[in-house]
């Protein structure tokens, strides 16, 4: 690993280690492309199916799986070069969005190909975010981890300000292919700038000894169970999952039904919640200290309060607002678990660590999207964000309630001055 003399403002400190810069400029062009990809998938679906389940069904066609394989992948994070992985799943990744965006520009698009490539977006991703959690660490080290986590967060949200506007401009021109196929091209970039990085194609020790692949699996899930702070993480990650990461399905309902706005005003919600998801990625990057799981169960907390908000809301500027607080909070949340798990969490298990964490981030969303988008079929969109938001609430809590037990606090009587005491047993 690479380093400087420390020029840089502490919410950007990981910056000042040359291969992360060359990362996270590829990442900027990156996630743009990707959200524009989103942006496009959510509406032809939408277009072809007529239905908000089917936007749903998508999803849970990309994170299927990572729910059922996630921990393979972190096998894979351990027992490879991580550039190298990290080049074939992009490269893969291009070709399936260039073969989408041929599919859409000629006009042969149906829905069953939308959700066969959306599978296997799936299986790439399987291997992919692991093993790019797990790169990023060895790029920056333990001291810049909290930095390089939030600049990453504010990497893909910034995508997601520019992503979805200019997507909505070109399917409005010209129809929803050329954002795939831009993305496509935004992957390759990611493969050649991988390329001319110099990084020790480095294979932690631990993951090349002869256990078998269950023993490497038990390990992984062994550290997980003993070590409460990442296992609390994890926990609260999963309640988000299934209930509080729903936004394509529900904002494409409220353009569609609610404020019938089309894809100008589904292209202005996502853009709004990025909005909100760059700013609470930057908060986050300059806070001190470590993260805390406190601070996890209060922005889970607001979060369920602002989704119950904003399924109240029927004036459009008082919902798009509120969608601006949903991203802030959201993104505290998202960049301190993911800081917390990944700092917690030694080299030798880090990659199954974070599969499993991955795995509930992203494969519960393969659970919960298609329920979320049913539920509006029969229930409505509005009654559907009320429910997730007040489950998101409870849900919250509940793990506060409960670590508060676990951890044994109580009040005693002292003879000093201070009265009483809490006693941690």
């Amino acid at each position: 690993m690479e380093t400087e003399v420390s020029r840089w403002p502490r919410s950007f400190a990981a910056l000042q280690i040359r291969n992360y810069r060359i990362y996270f400029c590829s990442q900027i062009v990156a996630n743009t492309g990707l959200w524009m990809q989103r942006i496009a998938q959510d509406w032809l679906i939408s277009q072809l199916t007529g239905s908000a389940a089917a936007v749903g069904i998508t999803v849970a066609c990309q994170f299927l799986p990572v729910l059922l394989f996630g921990m393979f992948g972190g096998l894979v994070a351990d027992r490879f070069p991580k550039r190298r992985v990290l080049m074939i799943t992009q490269s893969v990744a291009a070709s399936l969005a260039g073969l989408l965006g041929l599919l859409a520009i000629t006009g042969v698009v149906q829905a069953w190909h939308v959700f066969g490539i959306a599978v296997m977006l799936g299986f790439v991703t399987v291997v992919d975010n692991p093993t790019r959690q797990a790169f990023v660490s060895e790029l920056v080290g333990r001291d810049h981890i909290r930095s390089a986590v939030s600049l990453n967060s504010s990497v893909f949200q910034l995508g997601g300000l520019v992503g979805p506007a200019v997507s909505g401009v070109l399917i409005h021109a010209v129809g929803q292919g050329p954002s795939f196929l831009i993305n496509g091209a935004a992957c390759l970039l990611v493969v050649t700038l991988l390329g001319i990085m110099v990084v020790p194609d480095s294979v932690s020790r631990a993951a090349t000894q002869s256990d078998s692949i269950s023993r490497q699996i038990a390990e992984g899930l062994r550290y997980i169970r003993h070590t409460p702070e990442v296992m609390w993480a994890i926990i609260l990650v999963t309640a988000l999952a299934l209930f509080g990461l729903n936004m394509p399905v529900i904002l494409t309902a409220f353009a569609t039904t609610v404020f019938t706005s089309g894809v100008g005003g589904y292209s202005l919600f996502n853009t709004l919640v990025a909005v909100g998801s760059l700013a609470g990625a930057l908060l986050s990057a300059r806070r001190t200290g470590g993260p805390r799981l406190r601070l996890l169960v209060s922005c889970l907390a607001a979060l369920g309060v602002g989704l119950v908000l904003a399924s109240r809301f029927g004036w459009e500027p008082l919902f798009c607002v509120t969608l601006v607080g949903i991203g802030i909070v959201t993104m505290l949340f998202m960049t301190s678990a993911n800081s917390l798990v990944q700092m917690t969490a030694p080299a030798a298990v880090r990659g199954r660590v974070m599969s499993v964490y991955l795995l509930m981030l992203l494969g519960c969303q393969a659970i919960g999207g298609p329920i979320v988008g049913t539920v509006i079929d029969h229930l409505g969109v509005r009654s559907t964000m009320l429910v997730c938001g007040s489950i998101v609430t409870l849900a919250a809590l509940g793990a506060g309630l409960a670590m508060a037990r676990q951890s044994n606090l109580r009040l005693s009587v002292s003879r000093s001055r201070v009265p009483l005491q809490i006693v941690h047993r």
